[in-house]
């Protein structure tokens, strides 16, 4: 296993200095309407009962998330500990971080496991569930809820190999005269060149 870390993993309680500049911003940007979004969404699909404004104890443990991804792809967390336990708990976590990557959810959408664990930012928590939740309507056999924006299907184009080799033969327009006076052919054409005064061209 390993954990979704910062380097400054081992510095618990109160925050001070610069830690505490950072934690003041990440409260102040801190979406209440996000995270009311997110509670609804988790409560019905784990009636885990969150309520606003404490969702940190109730999720600390990695329980109730686990159960989330669960819930949305059966079976992606294939094990997970109701431990009082501190490792356990971050296990869990991770196995949950995991399950996200899996379902879907991008890396930069992922928040570390201290960043729950500690409480350190509670906001990027609320980012990584509401990511969860859109991303959750790509898995084939999940009905929903879901929250966030309806995601936009992949547009694949399929070439057949004809089409490929004629793509080849072709040269672009802007190739055609990218180089000063080139014709069509991709031939220098002077019969469009400049001529300033007597015997001169530019």
């Amino acid at each position: 296993f390993f954990f979704f870390l910062p380097s400054n993993m081992a510095n618990h309680g109160p925050s001070y200095g610069l830690d505490a500049e950072l934690k003041a911003k990440q409260d102040a940007k801190y979406d209440a309407n996000l995270e009311r979004e997110v509670i609804d969404w988790i409560n019905a699909h784990t009636n885990a009962g969150l309520a606003p404004g404490n969702i940190h104890e109730p999720l600390k443990d990695g329980v109730v998330l686990c159960k989330l991804a669960n819930k949305i792809k059966p079976g992606v967390v294939p094990r997970f500990a109701e431990s009082k336990m501190a490792f356990k708990q971050m296990e869990n976590i991770n196995a949950f971080l995991m399950a996200c990557k899996k379902i879907g959810v991008p890396d930069t959408d992922l928040f570390m496991t201290v960043d729950l664990y500690e409480a350190k930012n509670m906001g990027q928590v609320v980012q990584t569930l509401h990511a969860l939740g859109r991303h959750a309507q790509k898995v084939p056999g999940f009905a929903g809820p879901y929250i966030g924006v309806k995601l936009a299907d992949a547009n694949r184009r399929e070439w057949t190999e004809e089409q490929l080799r004629q793509g080849e033969n072709c040269i672009p327009l802007q190739t055609s005269g990218s180089h000063g006076n080139a014709n069509a052919s991709g031939t220098f054409d002077s019969s469009r060149e400049i001529v300033k005064g007597p015997g001169r061209r530019y």
